[in-house]
């Protein structure tokens, strides 16, 4: 195989690997519990969050402390689209993608004038601002505190034109040219789109433009005294960013027609930086693994409470269950918490990398005592002869 198709076949290998990976969630997440409807969900559409993130914080080193601003905009994006258009999905992830890049092209227009913690604090301003606004100032279009909901009375002018009106009972539900966008075909949309997003950032990351990034990243100052101007790649790198989280938005919305002023929330931005460090900022399986991880102790290591320790230490004595129950207690159902910061400070203290330059450092390891094994074998076999 020539130089230059061993790179294009091994990411296709790795996209085909991924897509396979992401389809079959539902099987080889059943063991430990993470295989209902809900949870896929989160861990595809917050799987698109934080590859998004990535590409303008893992590319870039410029960390963005407002992308909560456009996943809230992207669910009341899609939220109006379903009252005002039609329940059908797709105009509601276009409108949210596309007005939570207007939303980012704005916010990096002017953020992008500073760099490093004042660039960081300029955009955790705006995403505050957008909840305060969104909280109280904008209720006429957000609802308030209550949040943005589906009514029976809502126009749906494009769902009507097509229809008698409505005739079942209850609030319609979101659907895809009649396919209801609940339980498994709702994770299947969500996969499906959480893949080509997969593939995009990939292609973005081996691209000229992702090589220039990194370039940004490496020397930003370097690049500007060769006369280069790096602002227009900047705000590429923030809206394009700034759309993968508009359509993670506009997905939530989709599982659960609901908008509310919470999902702009300053936490929010935290929880993707999390995400993005924990799986390894730069990579490219990262940040999913980050969200998958964070997504699952926030949901199933969250439940765990005495009566499951207890079944999980019934093989110990009766005295050595006693003792380790309330000790393992504090880690896990509400203090959850206290393990994922302990996970944390550990990755970035050993692994600034994250998870992946872990999972590296084994593969190394393996392959390099297979090395000297094949080395020191070949030795004996020469002195031998």
């Amino acid at each position: 195989m020539t130089d230059m198709k061993k790179p294009f076949f091994n990411d296709t290998l790795l996209v085909i690997v991924f897509a396979v990976a992401i389809l079959a969630m539902p099987i080889w997440l059943d063991p430990i519990g993470g295989n209902y409807p809900d949870l896929l969900q989160k861990f595809a559409i917050y799987g698109i969050f934080a590859i998004g993130f990535n590409i303008l914080f893992g590319l870039t080193g410029y960390l963005s402390f407002g992308h909560a601003a456009f996943l809230g905009v992207g669910s009341y994006a899609a939220v109006w689209s379903f009252k005002l258009l039609t329940m059908n999905v797709i105009p509601a992830v276009i409108f949210g993608v596309l007005f939570a890049g207007l939303l980012a092209a704005a916010i990096g227009f002017l953020s992008l004038r500073r760099s490093g913690i004042y660039f960081s604090i300029l955009t955790l301003a705006f995403a505050q601002m957008s909840y305060n606004l969104a909280y109280s100032v904008l209720t006429p279009i957000t609802n308030g505190e209550t949040g943005l909901q589906l009514s029976r009375s809502d126009p749906r002018i494009l769902d009507n034109m097509f229809s008698d009106g409505p005739t079942a009972l209850g609030l319609p539900s979101t659907d895809l040219f009649g396919e209801t966008m609940s339980g498994y075909p709702g994770f299947y949309f969500c996969a499906v789109l959480l893949i080509i997003c997969f593939f995009l950032s990939l292609r973005i990351f081996r691209s000229p433009f992702g090589l220039m990034l990194k370039g940004i990243k490496s020397n930003q100052n370097r690049m500007k005294y060769t006369g280069l101007n790096t602002r227009p790649y900047m705000l590429t790198a923030f809206i394009i960013s700034g759309m993968y989280a508009g359509l993670a938005g506009s997905l939530l919305a989709v599982t659960d027609p609901l908008a509310g002023a919470e999902r702009m929330q300053w936490t929010a931005s935290g929880e993707v930086v999390l995400m993005t460090i924990l799986g390894g900022a730069g990579t490219l399986v990262g940040p999913m693994l980050g969200a998958g991880i964070i997504k699952y102790f926030e949901n199933i290591f969250s439940s765990f409470d005495n009566n499951v320790l207890e079944q999980a230490f019934s093989f110990m004595p009766e005295a050595v269950v006693d003792f380790m129950v309330p000790v393992v207690g504090l880690f896990v159902g509400s203090g959850w918490h206290l393990t994922l910061g302990l996970l944390f400070m550990i990755i970035v203290i050993f692994l600034p990398g994250g998870l992946v330059e872990g999972f590296r450092r084994i593969y190394n390891y393996i392959k390099t005592r297979g090395n000297t094994k094949s080395q020191t074998v070949e030795a004996h076999n020469q002195a031998g002869e």
